[in-house]
């Protein structure tokens, strides 16, 4: 179904005309807008408010800059759509913006058509995505239930309180009774999918699992070495956009190129660009 609330957006520019301006159009095309005149004012702001859907930041600015807001926005809430703004637009911020996770890069002076069907684009791609969620969810919860039928002799597993409870490996902690991560003392959200393979890579930490095996874990399924490669690259992809502080350079997830993935008790201290070419 369709959202029917008023879309949040929040604006964050050092410039108050441009802040204000462009805060104002927005208004007219009937968002919800807040402003902040600083990175820092942005973190303020969030932390005061419920998750913003959609952001339009400025990159030059005082202290907390564009592409650090961006990053702390994604530890935040890995769903709200970043739009970057710069009047000195160059290939390698462009491509530093995108990595990061935002969902456009705009050069100022942008004309106002452009900047609304940015964002217009960005609002719909987040619902989007949120559909696509909810609907993985729906589906993942009606295979597990008809593997239950078609199986009503398979070995029950045992109850949480049979197991341990808890996980913690690094500064993540898991609680398999009540579904729910932590890192530190920021909540993350999974997908079931997403906490399946989490809390297996850290039942078995420092251990390599392949790609067969997390899809086993977590799908309940066996398929082959490339379909599972396949699958377990979007889920991986996913996971790290929600828990690493820097997703090029993972800490919690590490690829053993070739092999599989785990979940090391020790930070990797290589600070290298990771690619995942399993």
């Amino acid at each position: 179904m369709p959202e029917t609330r008023v879309p949040r957006i929040l604006v964050v520019d050092d410039e108050a005309t441009t802040r204000i301006s462009l805060a104002e159009l927005l208004r007219l095309e009937g968002y919800d807008v807040s402003i902040a005149a600083s990175g820092e004012d942005a973190l303020e702001v969030i932390d005061r408010n419920p998750p913003f859907d959609l952001m339009v930041l400025d990159i030059k600015m005082p202290g907390m800059d564009g592409l650090q807001l961006t990053e702390a926005v994604q530890r935040r809430s890995p769903d709200t759509v970043i739009i970057l703004l710069t009047a000195f637009g160059t290939l390698e911020t462009a491509i530093q913006a995108l990595r990061r996770g935002a969902h456009d890069y705009l050069l100022k002076p942008c004309p106002v058509s452009q900047i609304l069907e940015s964002v217009r684009k960005g609002l719909s791609k987040r619902h989007q995505e949120r559909q696509r969620k909810e609907l993985v969810s729906r589906l993942e919860q009606t295979l597990s239930e008809l593997r239950a039928i078609e199986q009503p002799d398979a070995a029950v597993a045992p109850p949480v309180s049979s197991v341990e409870r808890y996980l913690e490996v690094q500064d993540v902690r898991l609680d398999r009774e009540r579904h729910q991560v932590w890192i530190g003392d920021r909540p993350v959200d999974l997908t079931p999918t997403e906490f399946k393979l989490l809390s297996y890579l850290m039942e078995r930490a420092d251990q390599v699992c392949s790609p067969q095996q997390l899809v086993r874990q977590a799908q309940g399924y066996e398929t082959d070495p490339w379909g599972a490669r396949a699958i377990v690259r979007v889920h991986i992809r996913r996971l790290r956009r929600k828990l690493e502080p820097d997703p090029a350079r993972p800490r919690y997830i590490v690829n053993v190129r070739g092999v599989g993935y785990t979940f090391p008790r020790t930070p990797p201290e290589s600070a290298e660009p990771e690619e995942d070419d399993l």
